[in-house]
């Protein structure tokens, strides 16, 4: 593998003023070649300008967070990072690496839980380039690898875990974002270290059911929903009318037989129990 090799670049401001400097020296120095009709001086001033010209591409220019990478003749040089105006080798092949943070949206992708279930992902991914060479030279296009690998460690994941939880599996997609996010994070970065990118972070940022089955599985968490809250409302029910039977018999206001309590206790449930409210009936006679 190719690392990065940092290099420092000569002060391009100090190069330029020299530059333009022997530019204007030339210039006079053919002015009065002509005049004189000095030959040699003439054929120097007109080698000059060229070799002056060329000496001016050695000028570049490095943005704050950002890299160039030189090159020559095929062969890499090294890295340059320090801002500002910079002078190198005319020769060199100058190259522009950005090292901004950036992030990156993937598209919604259908795939299939660890269920079996068809589901749409998508995913951020907030990443940067921290080693210029192998993001240059290990991978063809780095900006492509990335969107590319992280859209299959999405879909590998995808499908390493259910969307939510039947069996009381340890991790799920709906359930579990941090957890989630760290392996994806972990999976993405492991495919995109062979070409000099970090990923400082990744999440989900779309999560539902496929369209063909998103009416059944809402109806199956509406069904979940009621049965929870049904067994809490009975819980609750059954406790009330405890403590009622325990009251009535603490504070001997009646005594009640076992018939007289199952009547109460299936009257108290049917109330408490009930969506409806409950329809008064008086009772004139006697259960006997």
């Amino acid at each position: 593998m190719i690392n990065e090799k940092k290099i420092k670049a000569m002060n391009g401001i100090p190069m330029l003023l020299l530059f333009l400097a022997l530019l204007v020296a030339n210039v006079f120095m053919l002015v009065h070649a002509g005049q004189n009709q000095i030959t040699w001086m003439l054929v120097v001033g007109i080698i000059a300008i060229p070799v002056i010209i060329v000496l001016l591409v050695g000028l570049f220019m490095v943005n704050p967070n950002e890299s160039k990478v030189l090159q020559l003749f095929g062969e890499y040089v090294g890295t340059v990072n320090a801002p500002g105006l910079r002078w190198a080798n005319p020769f060199y092949g100058k190259k522009a690496v950005s090292l901004r943070v950036r992030n990156f949206e993937s598209g919604k992708l259908k795939v299939n839980d660890s269920a079996g279930n068809p589901i749409e992902i998508a995913t951020v991914v907030v990443w940067k380039v921290v080693d210029t060479a192998e993001a240059i030279f290990e991978v063809d296009d780095y900006e492509s690898f990335v969107h590319i690998q992280t859209e299959a460690a999405l879909r590998n994941l995808a499908t390493a875990h259910p969307y939510e939880s039947h069996n009381d599996e340890k991790i799920t997609l709906r359930s579990d974002p941090q957890e989630i996010a760290n392996l994806l994070q972990k999976e993405v970065q492991d495919r995109l270290n062979k070409a000099g990118v970090q990923v400082i972070e990744a999440r989900i940022s779309h999560l539902a059911y496929a369209q063909e089955i998103a009416a059944a599985m809402l109806k199956r968490q509406q069904a979940q929903a009621i049965v929870a809250a049904r067994t809490q409302i009975v819980e609750g029910a059954v406790g009330m009318v405890e403590i009622a039977l325990e009251q009535l018999s603490a504070k001997s206001i009646i005594e009640l037989d076992d018939e007289r309590k199952a009547a109460m206790v299936s009257n108290l449930l049917v109330v408490l129990c009930g969506e409806e409210n409950a329809q008064p009936v008086v009772n004139s006679g006697s259960l006997y």
